[in-house]
């Protein structure tokens, strides 16, 4: 039996997930619990600024996240924000650059969101043009999933966002239970609009997000790539099924 979570022996989840996944919604649903803080994308201004991609709002991002990694990580291991016993940290694997320590990792539990690699590019397209391997955080997860394999002798949770769309109330109850906490009904709706913890990011991502009231149910759409992003999905694919073969097993409604 794992011991609770409390405000004296905290638990920090580090989710790393890529874009264009449910990661917002996930935070939604942890940020709606009474004794949960959540911290949104926290190393997005470091990323920035340290590849200097053109993102939209990216002056403003780097302004609120920051230029160091250091300063991130260390606030990620540290007091937990109001006392909270849960800090649910949504990390944006991609974001993790090679320069970033790793020694951290093993202070915090981590957790893995995936999604089919050909309907990630499909999405992310739409938003941000420049598609790259590197930029889709399939490589990234991998890395960390086989270093707290290494570290743990076990995998850690790893979900599947079809599958968490189909049974939600199955998928959190499943996952409370791996992280040794309460499971709330509260984690299945939240109310619409902008959450005081959104990244400035979020009026450029969050469009969906802010319309919901909580997880939208999961509906099987055929989807398509062009041919010359056919190698980025194949590139990632790996990855992504290394992590799959892991997955919780959300049982079907």
């Amino acid at each position: 039996m794992l011991e609770s979570p409390s405000a004296e022996n905290p638990l920090r989840i580090a989710m790393w997930s890529g874009p264009r996944n449910i990661s917002t919604a996930m935070m939604r649903a942890f940020g709606n619990r009474s004794n949960t803080a959540v911290w949104d994308e926290p190393l997005y201004g470091y990323y920035l600024s340290a590849t200097g991609l053109d993102h939209p709002c990216a002056e403003e991002i780097i302004e609120a996240g920051g230029r160091r990694w250091e300063d991130v990580i260390s606030k990620a291991i540290g007091d937990v924000p109001g006392n909270n016993a849960v800090w649910y940290q949504k990390h944006m694997a991609q974001h993790f650059l090679d320069e970033v320590d790793r020694n951290w990792l093993d202070q915090v539990t981590n957790c893995f969101l995936i999604r089919e690699p050909i309907r990630v590019v499909a999405s992310y397209r739409l938003k941000q043009p420049n598609v790259t391997v590197a930029g889709l955080g399939f490589t990234q997860q991998a890395e960390i999933f086989n270093r707290v394999c290494d570290n743990t002798g076990k995998p850690p949770i790893v979900i599947d966002s079809r599958e968490m769309l189909l049974n939600p109330a199955a998928g959190m109850k499943l996952l409370c239970e791996s992280l040794g906490i309460e499971f709330s009904e509260r984690m299945l709706s939240w109310p619409a609009g902008p959450h005081k913890d959104d990244g400035v990011w979020g009026k450029h991502w969050y469009d969906a997000v802010v319309k919901s009231t909580g997880f939208d149910p999961y509906v099987e759409k055929p989807v398509s790539v062009p041919d010359e992003l056919l190698p980025i999905v194949e590139a990632c694919q790996p990855h992504y099924d290394l992590l799959l073969e892991h997955r919780m097993r959300i049982p079907a409604p």
